[in-house]
């Protein structure tokens, strides 16, 4: 519990209602009860600010004239929700120490203030340092290095030669480091190439849910800071991802390319492999990027949503496309002849 005055003072913002009034908790406007934080930051949600039952709400201040209740005013009130909610979460202690079950070969380095959990695995030459959490069932393999305070929860595999810089989150069921797509043409088949290189992964980032990053050719695949991955994304070897990107889920990257800083990438977007995207790009959500993007926007290629009988008929106008071009520069000449006798 934090009275409204010490919560808003920890926010930096101000607020109206009593300082003494005790915030339990957080909840959406719809289901907060009176001792609980909810935030307007959609104005289609303005009607909800009157019906709801939240004890306080973060809004903007042109919105708190909207509210008869106690408000925090915020110019951002979702950044200072997320900010609100952190003092509420619980989270689990892990104490320091290597639980029995789990295995360290001889020339690994465990920080005697780092948690080894039940059933993990810490291959030879690697590193792990202070204040890190290896949940349950973690597979740290050989020349792996954690900064201090990254959490690895259960079910994680670091193949190898993986550096790690601090705070480090990795949630369950993610692969970092295993080998590239890297495949050479035979005569008889396929050569494979050897994948020699690691992966590097910046202060602060996060890697969702069965996300895999694959190791280098011969470079690292790098993530640089504050960088955060979605669930279910790959990213082949070589590529670099740039400071503070964010990339939502079934989201893949081919090898090789570039994604520069502050880029937000929607939910299942590829990106070619070699491909250059600078700073400061949006792709929307399905986007496909066929070629590298030198200028800083939002670009988009998914086709909306249609009726199946509508989307026959454009299929087949979209294969008929190139005749009808050929047709029409047919006309256009010769109406230009007619034009000049």
């Amino acid at each position: 519990m934090m009275p409204l005055g010490e919560l808003a003072a920890a926010l930096g913002c101000e607020y109206r209602g009593k300082p003494d009034m005790p915030v339990h908790g957080v909840a959406t406007l719809e289901k907060a009860g009176p001792l609980q934080l909810s935030f307007l930051a959609n104005p289609k949600y303005t009607a909800q600010l009157q019906d709801t039952d939240a004890g306080v709400v973060i809004v903007t201040p042109e919105m708190a004239g909207k509210r008869t209740g106690a408000v925090i005013l915020s110019q951002d009130p979702y950044l200072t929700f997320a900010k609100a909610a952190a003092f509420f979460e619980k989270p689990r202690a892990f104490p320091p120490g290597i639980h029995p079950s789990a295995v360290v070969a001889a020339s690994a380095q465990i920080h005697p203030r780092a948690h080894i959990g039940p059933f993990c695995s810490v291959g030879d030459n690697s590193v792990i340092g202070p204040e890190c959490v290896l949940e349950s069932h973690v597979s740290v393999g050989p020349d792996c290095t954690l900064g201090r305070g990254c959490h690895i929860k259960p079910h994680v595999t670091l193949v190898q030669d993986c550096l790690l810089d601090e705070d480090v989150l990795i949630h369950s069921g993610a692969v970092i480091g295993a080998d590239g797509f890297g495949l050479a043409r035979d005569t008889n088949g396929w050569v494979k190439v050897p994948q020699l290189g690691g992966v590097r992964i910046g202060r602060g980032c996060e890697i969702g849910a069965n996300t895999t990053i694959d190791r280098g050719t011969l470079d690292d695949t790098v993530l640089e800071e504050d960088v955060h991955l979605d669930n279910q994304i790959q990213i082949a070897h070589n590529v670099r991802i740039g400071a503070h990107t964010v990339m939502a889920g079934c989201s893949a990257v081919a090898g090789s390319a570039t994604i520069g800083q502050n880029c937000l990438i929607g939910g299942n977007v590829g990106v070619l492999g070699h491909l250059q995207v600078c700073d400061n790009v949006t792709l929307q959500a399905r986007t496909l990027v066929t070629r590298s993007i030198t200028k800083p926007g939002s670009y988009s290629s998914a086709a909306p949503l249609q009726e199946t009988a509508q989307w026959r008929r454009n299929a087949v106008r979209m294969r008929q496309l190139d005749d009808m071009a050929r047709t029409l520069k047919k006309l256009d000449k010769a109406q230009e002849t007619d034009r000049h006798g």
